[in-house]
């Protein structure tokens, strides 16, 4: 029997069914009947009052007296005696369990609450997995078990389907068997009382059987967790979301029906696209999606060829390439020439290439072959239109051999029907993406797009900060805490620039005053023209209530304004406090940008970031976009690829805002109190930035800016000194993204035997995608301790590691060590070892294990001397190593589910 609960549920060896019914159209006669349809193995027990048989199995009366401890339970019996069942099989040993008991309260908050929490009791105190209620179940074709709802059979295949809702759920099921579509899994998930979307990617991410994921889900909680799991899952395997919820009442709507926070659309599309996934817009597309995906090879870049035999499909083809953002690739001289000579001039002498309409196989082949030789194309879309001179089979035939020896992507589409269907078959069993309809075809692609990008995004290796960006915290936090106290939810004028400035950001030379005729002397001060606006702390938004007036040029104007934007104010916010007036010297734009920075608190994934255009030009050219905080200095350049406005920056001003993104980002992280900041317009030109105005908003919080994130940022707490017994000092921190090259250099200062004593075998070198999963990590769930301190060369360097990587429970923890092989003996390693044990401890984690081979003495040596339990596995010739931290019985900090 597995040790995972979900293993169990998912691939279980037997099942019970508590409320099996003999009474058709009944959850527990419906589940039996699905149960014993399939080709699952093994014994279906049903339990009822009477003891009854159901569909030919033999009843029970009670669970205690079932022959064997099932691996799986299904309670269909009525909801108040749901808890009281799921305690008398935790107590029988039985771990997973899936609620399709009807009358479950959804809309109801306070019986939901109750009920949720008796359910939740019961589980937990036995540990119990439930999948539900409200749901329909799953169906993994690879073991024959329909634990679903649905007479319809799922046919084996590689891609999981997990939706949260049972209508789509159904809808899907049936719409791919007609399709031929094959499932590992087909799971419901339900109202969520116990297992979430980040429980079932995690178990996916580990299945053999899933090689792609797709989600339909309408809101979710625990975002961190679920974008753990999800950055986890889609580094490994492709993961396709469709989400709805497009719309402010679409979003509405999804937040009610499952009794979640209403999250904004763009902070999703922003999550999706941190942790790697895809999102698409409906099922068609997703499906079209997932085979592209599937079936094609890696995409290397984004410039499509079109080959077609049809000028109006190339066209078609051609427009939606373009509408969708998409590349339509440049023939070079030498391919044109190519072309030329191998189809006698009879082509468009352009992309899209469009040849004769009886062009067969042979020119086809030909065409293809030279498109995928020339290094400007990327990817080609071979399409057909019916011909009467060549049986399209034959051309599919002739295109297929052509792909298949190619490593860029070849997707097809033949249009037709009847013509169509064999061409259509023998793609799909060769393993070439094929779709109905051109513009089908180009989503796919510009699908693929979107993936590779994200994956890239994934992969980066971002620079590193600037050494001289040392916030000044402390004095940021005074500010906001002395306005707190005076209990002010705004930052006057003069507070914000001085947040703004302890963490490095310019803001424009400004003075403060109290009186109209006070403004003249400011302005003459500073210089004309000048920008004059109002403060209060009952305004937000003084623009928007005419407290701004700009480009003010004469003692008259000055004094004017003053008078004129304070009565428009108090016009507009009646009762509004004056406390003032802010004359800042005017910038003028000329050659340079006005954007806008903005953070706002999403109610699902917390603190998020936007950034687009500023200033007036905003209202006309809506323009901004979303991401989520930590940034780097990488992720802040793809936040503003996003936007026009970023796209258009000249290089110094793109290398100051990213800058700013990034001090922006930790601004909010240290000052969680700050739940919203606008800097609108910040100026931007050659000589740098400057903040023309700055709104910020305050309240308290009882949780800090690591708790509210849903990425966990960089832990610079957990940064420490030391010294080896050579004198040297070190730093011990936790691994970054940007420490990848350094640790290219650590691994090849590693001996032959200590890198095989590290990676369990011979390794020339490390491919990279494996050297990003070790310098890019979740902190959440994974942790690496670096040392670094000076080299041979007397240069900063990685000179020791460990990591450890912990279960989604935290119930354990897997750890690795290695040191430079050039400073074994200065207590690096034991130093490192006693580092990442502090950790897990503080962390929670209820034990760490490792394991070291045979002939590595000195590894089990040095876990004897912190702690471990050291014991020799002779039949593999390794050395176990295992250290408990907590009692097996306690809960740990992260074992709660709720």
């Amino acid at each position: 029997m597995s040790h995972s609960p979900l293993e169990q549920m998912f691939k279980p060896t037997s099942v019970v069914v508590v409320g099996a019914t003999a009474d058709e159209n009944t959850p527990g006669n419906r589940i039996m009947r699905n149960l014993l349809a399939g080709t699952f193995l093994g014994p279906v027990l049903p339990v009822n009052d009477t003891g009854e048989a159901v569909a030919g199995m033999p009843g029970h009366t009670a669970i205690d007296t079932l022959p064997l401890t099932p691996d799986l339970a299904i309670i269909c019996s009525p909801p108040e005696s749901v808890a009281e069942h799921i305690a008398e099989l935790g107590k029988r040993g039985t771990r997973a369990v899936v609620v399709l008991s009807q009358g479950f309260y959804r809309y109801d908050g306070e019986r939901r609450e109750v009920q949720r929490n008796a359910v939740l009791q019961a589980a937990r105190r036995h540990g119990v997995r439930v999948l539900g209620p409200n749901c329909l179940g799953f169906v993994s074709p690879a073991v024959g078990i329909n634990a679903s709802l649905m007479p319809r059979k799922a046919l084996p295949g590689k891609v999981a389907f997990v939706s949260q809702s049972d209508s789509l759920f159904s809808t899907v099921l049936d719409w791919a068997t007609s399709k031929k579509i094959g499932f590992s899994h087909c799971i419901a998930l339900g109202d969520r009382y116990d297992i979430h979307f980040h429980d079932i990617l995690d178990y996916l991410n580990s299945d053999v059987n899933t090689r792609a994921v797709l989600l339909y889900l309408e809101t979710i909680d625990k975002a961190r967790r679920f974008m753990s799991a999800a950055r986890a899952l889609a580094r490994n395997k492709p993961v396709l979301v469709v989400k709805s919820g497009r719309s402010a009442e679409g979003a509405a709507a999804a937040a009610a029906h499952s009794g979640m926070p209403l999250g904004a659309d763009d902070v999703y599309d922003a999550a999706f696209r941190r942790a790697g996934m895809l999102r698409v817009a409906d099922i068609d597309t997703l499906f079209n999606a997932v085979e592209a995906l599937a079936l094609a090879r890696p995409l290397k870049g984004e410039r499509l060829a079109i080959l077609t035999n049809g000028g109006s499909p190339g066209f078609i083809a051609t427009d939606a390439l373009i509408r969708g953002g998409g590349t339509l690739a440049d023939l070079s001289d030498a391919t044109c020439q190519l072309l030329d000579d191998s189809l006698g001039r009879d082509w468009s002498y352009w992309n899209p290439l469009v040849m004769r309409s009886s062009a067969g196989g042979e020119l086809y082949a030909r065409a293809l072959n030279h498109l995928l030789e020339d290094r400007g194309v990327d990817a080609v879309l071979a399409m057909h239109v019916p011909s009467y001179a060549v049986p399209s089979e034959e051309v599919a035939e002739a295109v297929t051999k052509v792909a298949r020896r190619s490593k860029k992507v070849v997707l097809t589409s033949w249009l037709g029907i009847d013509d169509a269907e064999a061409a259509r078959r023998h793609f799909t069993a060769q393993g070439v993406p094929t779709f109905f309809t051109p513009d089908s075809a180009v989503r796919a692609f510009l699908n693929l797009v979107e993936f590779r990008r994200n994956q890239d995004l994934l992969m980066e290796t971002p620079p590193s900060l600037p050494d001289d960006f040392m916030p000044d915290a402390l004095a940021a936090r005074r500010v906001v805490n002395d306005a707190l106290e005076a209990k002010r939810q705004i930052l006057d004028p003069a507070e914000a620039r001085a947040v703004l400035e302890a963490y490095g950001i310019p803001v424009a030379e400004a003075l403060h005053v109290r009186e109209p005729r006070e403004v003249v002397e400011a302005a003459v001060r500073l210089g004309y023209p000048v920008a004059i606006k109002v403060e209060s702390p009952d305004v937000a938004r003084r623009s928007v209530v005419g407290g701004v007036a700009l480009d003010v040029k004469t003692d008259e104007e000055a004094l004017d304004a003053a008078l004129v934007t304070a009565e428009r104010v108090c016009a507009q916010v009646p009762g509004a406090r004056m406390t003032g007036f802010t004359v800042q010297r005017m910038c003028h734009i000329g050659a340079g940008s006005e954007l806008a920075v903005e953070t706002a608190t999403d109610p699902v994934f917390g603190p998020v970031i936007r950034f687009g255009q500023g200033g007036a030009a905003s209202e006309t050219y809506p323009d901004r976009a979303t991401g989520l905080p930590p940034l780097n200095l990488g992720l802040a350049q793809e936040l503003m690829s996003r936007t026009r406005a970023g796209r258009t920056l000249r290089p110094a001003e793109t290398g100051a805002v990213k800058l700013l993104l990034v001090k922006v980002s930790q601004l909010i992280i240290d000052i969680p109190e700050i739940f919203e900041l606008e800097i609108d317009p910040l100026f931007a030109d050659d000589d740098g930035i400057v903040a023309l105005d700055a709104h910020i908003r305050i309240a308290w919080t009882t949780r800090s800016g690591t708790d509210q994130l849903a990425i966990r940022p960089y832990p610079r707490e957990l940064e420490e000194h030391a010294h080896l017994r050579d004198g040297r000092e070190v730093l011990l921190r936790p691994i970054r993204p940007e420490d990848e090259p350094d640790h290219w250099a650590f691994v090849e200062h590693l001996s032959a035997e200590d890198k095989r004593f590290r990676f369990f075998g011979n390794v020339a070198q490390l491919p990279r995608s494996e050297m990003v999963k070790l310098t890019q990590i979740d902190y959440d769930r994974e942790m690496a301790f670096i040392a670094r301190g000076p080299g041979e060369d007397g240069a900063t360097t990685t000179l020791g590691v460990v990591r450890a990587m912990a279960s989604p429970d935290n119930s354990e923890a897997e750890f690795a060590v290695a040191v430079r092989s050039d400073l074994k003996r200065q207590g690096l390693g034991r130093m490192l070892m006693e580092k990442i044990i502090r950790y897990c401890r503080t962390r929670g984690t209820r034990r760490i294990v490792g394991a070291a081979l045979g002939d590595n003495k000195a590894m089990a040596e040095l876990a004897r001397a912190v702690g471990f339990v050291v014991s020799k596995n002779y039949d593999e010739d390794t050395w176990q190593l295992d250290l408990p931290l907590a009692d097996p019985q306690d809960k740990s900090p992260d074992d709660a589910r709720s």
